[in-house]
């Protein structure tokens, strides 16, 4: 599903213009992004938890010249689905 659906759904669900609905989901997305970058963790209830993790440098190597190029430690985001999403998706 794209956002575009998404906001298509919801608008026939709760009868609003998709115009009105795509503010909200939008509001919703950036209000996540921003906590993200803040550094804070995202809980969802029933859903799940967004937060940053931390991946440490590590050696990889370059599978065109087979040269040994270290990766710097950076930030990533990780999802962890709530236990009955992932009952309800099993």
């Amino acid at each position: 599903m794209i956002k575009k659906e998404m906001i298509s759904r919801i608008s026939e669900e709760v009868n609003l213009s998709q115009k009105d609905v795509k503010k909200v989901v939008q509001g919703v997305f950036d209000n996540i992004k921003n906590s993200l970058i803040k550094g804070e963790r995202v809980e969802l209830r029933n859903f799940g938890v967004f937060k940053l993790r931390t991946r440490r440098e590590r050696k990889r190597r370059n599978p065109r010249t087979g040269e040994g190029v270290l990766v710097p430690a950076h930030r990533v985001v990780v999802f962890k689905p709530a236990r009955t999403l992932r009952k309800r998706v099993k």
